[in-house]
């Protein structure tokens, strides 16, 4: 097999203020869905669902890799797990973003392989303020890094054999929602060690480097010592659990780093790690803490800069808050998992439109049902139509995403695009149910979606895609001057190609009024704007 160049694997692409995924050559939006934890681990299992996949318009899947199946005795691989998903991922013609379950997922060490769990003298955990281990690998242990290390450089060796001219994976995961709970530092006797060593020279120099831009959180901790440039952890950081979780922040950092250079070393996909967000109030010890969260980029930038980027799991309503928490720093934004409920389908507008995201990922997509399975299925419909148009205007101020947002953030609904302020209504609907021919809302149902995008490809001209919006239109730029709707039409892209399916006008515009896109459905229109 030909190695391949690395113009000709699948990469990043940092142009025009955003970074893209490169695939075959071509810029790439994953519209994916992430397996269960469990779906991958038997081809036969998942067979069933690659129909469905298919009928959910997805081109990606995010699928794990087990430490435990793939390295059952140390030092003999078998990849056939890996293998078929690769095959049966190309026979239906799915991009594949891969998941190293290996040291820790959400947290835990449960895929690890036997011989890793049965001997913690050789291959030891973290230990609470009790004394009492816990089923987490300490990141201070050199034979825990070396093992996984070592599996996940086999994984990456084995992809580049076997894939490397295809590019069927296309991104990995390095571990899974790393976190420390339920206390916020190791406590072992290799972590009490290095608790009361000094500070590494590395982190002191990038926070010095970085004063005045760090993030708050880190800033706050670093400042209550009068913004101390030496000494131990405390010395630097005070005594608190959030400096404790900036202790294990940063050797978890380093040791998924050195993870990252070993797999890179042998096939350089792009890499990144996710996290488990936190509830409003909890503090370090009641959360998955010093994964690479927010209030902790600068310590993840700092620890692994072998990492491509961060990104988050969003299972919270308020994802508004946290998606423009993940592209502060120069962050590129991925979402790998989300809810699969109904937002679902219009967040992924608002993530791909607002934020440039490279792809979208609902979790468990084998299981989405109900009104979240149609809802994603059109959302991810018209988004594949609107794909080459999306990655011609991303990243240079012409596309933003429309969304209410959330009870805990709400967002501008009066938004400038050009020379023009959209007025956004938005119109959710409840779902029904029939009984006899009559209508009756469905109890206790979730109400349908509302949100989009707008992209703006001329001087008065605009595309709008989503469900449930009213959009009025005034001059930013001259108050004086009315806007009119000149012309506004529904239509489908056809390879690329606009399909006029209606002219809209009269009840359909009010009358030359508003733009309107029906709650319950997903759609497109072109629009023209004239002033008065």
């Amino acid at each position: 097999m030909v190695t391949p160049t690395f113009a000709e694997i699948p990469y990043l692409k940092h142009e025009n203020n955003c970074t893209k995924l490169i695939v075959d050559g071509k810029p790439f939006l994953m519209r994916a869905g992430e397996l269960g934890n469990s779906t991958a681990s038997n081809p036969r299992y998942l067979s069933q669902f690659w129909d469905k996949f298919d009928r959910l318009n997805l081109n990606s899947i995010v699928a794990p890799v087990y430490w435990e199946l793939i390295e059952p005795e140390e030092g003999n691989f078998d990849f056939s797990t890996v293998n078929e998903l690769i095959t049966d991922a190309r026979s239906h013609n799915k991009r594949l973003v891969l998941l190293w379950f290996g040291s820790w997922k959400n947290s835990m060490s449960c895929y690890t392989p036997a011989w890793i769990k049965t001997n913690p003298e050789r291959f030891p955990r973290t230990v609470d303020t009790n004394g009492n281990r816990q089923e987490i690998l300490s990141p201070f242990s050199e034979n825990n890094l070396k093992a996984d290390g070592s599996a996940f450089s086999e994984l990456m060796q084995h992809l580049k054999e076997i894939d490397g001219e295809e590019n069927t994976v296309v991104m990995v995961q390095v571990e899974n929602e790393i976190g420390m709970i339920p206390c916020a530092r190791d406590h072992s006797p290799l972590a009490d060690k290095a608790f009361e060593t000094d500070v590494p020279k590395e982190l002191l120099a990038y926070l010095k480097s970085n004063k005045g831009n760090l993030t708050p959180e880190l800033d706050s901790l670093w400042r209550s010592t009068n913004y101390t440039d030496n000494g131990t952890w405390t010395d630097v950081f005070g005594d608190s659990a959030q400096a404790e979780e900036v202790f294990m922040a940063w050797y978890f950092a380093k040791y998924t780093n050195i993870i990252t250079e070993a797999g890179k070393a042998e096939y350089k996909l792009p890499m990144y790690v996710n996290a488990a967000l936190i509830r409003p109030g909890y503090q370090p010890g009641q959360y998955p803490g010093s994964g690479p969260l927010p209030h902790l980029f600068d310590i993840w930038f700092a620890a692994a800069p072998s990492l491509d980027f961060l990104s988050p799991d969003i299972y919270f309503p308020n994802f508004v808050h946290w998606v423009d928490k993940y592209v502060t720093k120069g962050n590129p934004l991925f979402i790998p998992e989300h809810r699969n409920n109904n937002m679902a389908s219009v967040n992924a507008f608002y993530a791909f439109a607002e934020h440039d995201s490279m792809g979208f990922s609902p979790f468990a997509i084998e299981s989405i049902n109900g009104d979240a399975e149609w809802l994603l299925r059109d959302s991810y419909k018209v988004l594949e139509q609107l794909e080459p148009i999306m990655l011609e205007h991303m990243g240079d101020g012409s596309m933003i995403g429309l969304l209410k947002g959330d009870p805990e953030h709400k967002r501008e609904q009066r938004i400038r695009l050009g020379n023009y302020q959209f007025n956004v209504e938005y119109q959710s609907m409840t779902p029904t149910v029939m009984k006899d021919n009559v209508v009756f809302d469905a109890a206790g149902a979730e109400d349908l979606p509302a949100g989009g995008l707008a992209i703006q490809t001329g001087p008065n001209e605009f595309i709008f895609a989503g469900i449930g919006m009213v959009i009025t239109f005034d001059h930013y730029t001259n108050a004086g001057k009315q806007v009119g709707i000149l012309s506004a039409e529904e239509g489908i892209y056809e390879n690329g190609k606009w399909k006029n399916t209606l002219w809209l006008n009269g009840d359909q515009t009010h009358q030359g009024r508003h733009i309107r896109l029906l709650p319950g459905k997903f759609s497109i229109q072109r629009v023209k704007l004239y002033e008065y």
